[in-house]
């Protein structure tokens, strides 16, 4: 904790990975700048970095031309070369895209010439191929994309704690943020013990974006909605039972992925996630409430027109989160061995998703500028495979002091 008064070129709140990866591009594009990250919690990578599946995705569900299409394969390759340099293990598992029937297979098609036309290396499996990979996943074919991996973000996110440190910047924990005001010369960042006064400021504040935003003058028609992302570990005497990324199919109206079985680092597997919207931003465990974050999304007009648009994916996803045997059964559509028994170790991760106030899902990065600030305002996945080109590109933002919104609408 400090209690003095602080100037600096460039301040960034939020040490989750797209904060520090900012920060670390910031170091690198103006050599010797003063930058500090304020974090309000003890430690980095506290929420949606530290409680993702940690994989390293390859970008093939992402529309051509999109931020997402471009920076997640980008990042894929920065994510594996950044671990190389920092002596931090990774695998390049592969991932298998299952489906299960007809709907699905045709689902499939348009993901194979997304494929072609995002560059991504892929490959068309029929069953008995799919079969011969992983014997224990049942399907009519599958997508391979054999690039993609899985690691530990904690461990990039400290990582890139030590290479923002030894260029000579900063990481505030425990550093809440209560008061932000711009003017032409710069921004002063309030904390509850200090004052930072920044040339620019940066907010990669995640599951506080909106209200960060509000904190600093912007105009915010946007909410942050907390979707609950809740997995299983596998027990250990099933953590051979498949050696790829396991993936469904996913339907193209919905901002997920599906229940995937996904091989971790720490050589467990995991089943998940399922997507159930909450009712706080930073509670993981179940049905955790918050009474701020509960009224404010239930006065947000948006949500009305999510869940009537949402109502039988939504109730599937709330028996799901409710009953465990309805999360079996996404998962025994494309891996029929699995048992109730084998699904243990409940735990979970929450999604921050930016939604207009006309129940619009924003699937893109957004960013927000004025003269002097830069808010990130949507990061969704595969925001932490996509954290060090992201960096790089708000960096130059910061850098040059563009204020257009991004990507124009």
């Amino acid at each position: 904790m400090h209690d003095r008064a602080m100037v600096v070129d460039y301040c960034v709140i939020g040490a989750g990975i797209v904060g520090l990866a900012t920060a670390r591009a910031l170091l690198r594009a103006r050599p010797g700048a003063t930058v500090v990250v304020l974090e309000k919690e003890q430690g980095v990578g506290a929420h949606q970095t530290g409680h993702n599946s940690g994989v390293i995705h390859a970008g093939i569900y992402y529309e051509p031309g999109s931020l997402k299409a471009d920076l997640c394969k980008r990042g894929a390759a920065a994510t594996k070369r950044f671990a190389d340099e920092h002596g931090i293990e990774y695998r390049v598992t592969g991932k298998l895209l299952v489906a299960t029937d007809d709907v699905e297979l045709a689902r499939m098609e348009k993901l194979v010439e997304r494929a072609r036309v995002n560059g991504i290396d892929h490959r068309r499996l029929d069953a008995a191929e799919l079969r011969e990979r992983e014997p224990l996943v049942a399907g009519l074919g599958a997508l391979l994309v054999e690039v993609t991996g899985i690691i530990d973000y904690r461990q990039v996110c400290r990582a890139l704690v030590d290479e923002v440190t030894a260029a000579g910047g900063e990481v505030r924990t425990g550093s809440a943020v209560v008061g932000i005001v711009e003017r032409s010369d710069g921004v002063t960042v309030t904390t509850g013990t200090s004052e930072v006064h920044a040339r620019t400021l940066i907010a990669c504040a995640g599951l506080q974006a909106d209200r960060i935003a509000r904190l600093a003058g912007l105009p915010v028609d946007f909410q942050i909605m907390p979707f609950r992302g809740e997995y299983y570990r596998l027990r250990p005497e099933k953590s051979d039972v498949v050696r790829h990324l396991i993936y469904p199919i996913p339907d193209p109206d919905l901002p997920f992925l599906g229940v995937h079985l996904s091989p971790t680092i720490g050589g467990d597997i995991t089943v998940g996630p399922n997507a159930v919207l909450g009712f706080a931003r930073e509670k993981y465990q179940p049905f955790g409430f918050d009474r701020r974050d509960a009224l404010e999304l239930l006065r947000f007009p948006g949500l009305r027109r999510v869940a009537a648009a949402n109502v039988r994916t939504g109730a599937r996803e709330m028996r799901n989160a409710m009953f465990k045997r309805g999360y079996l059964e996404e998962c025994r559509k494309y891996c029929p061995s699995l048992e109730l028994d084998d699904l243990r170790d409940r735990h979970a991760g929450i999604r921050a998703q930016a939604v207009l106030r006309d129940g619009t899902f924003v699937h893109d990065f957004l960013i927000r500028s004025t003269e002097r600030m830069v808010h990130v305002v949507n990061a969704p996945s595969p925001a932490a495979t996509s954290a060090l080109p992201i960096g790089e590109l708000i960096a130059e933002r910061a850098v040059t002091g563009t204020s257009a919104e991004w990507p124009a609408r």
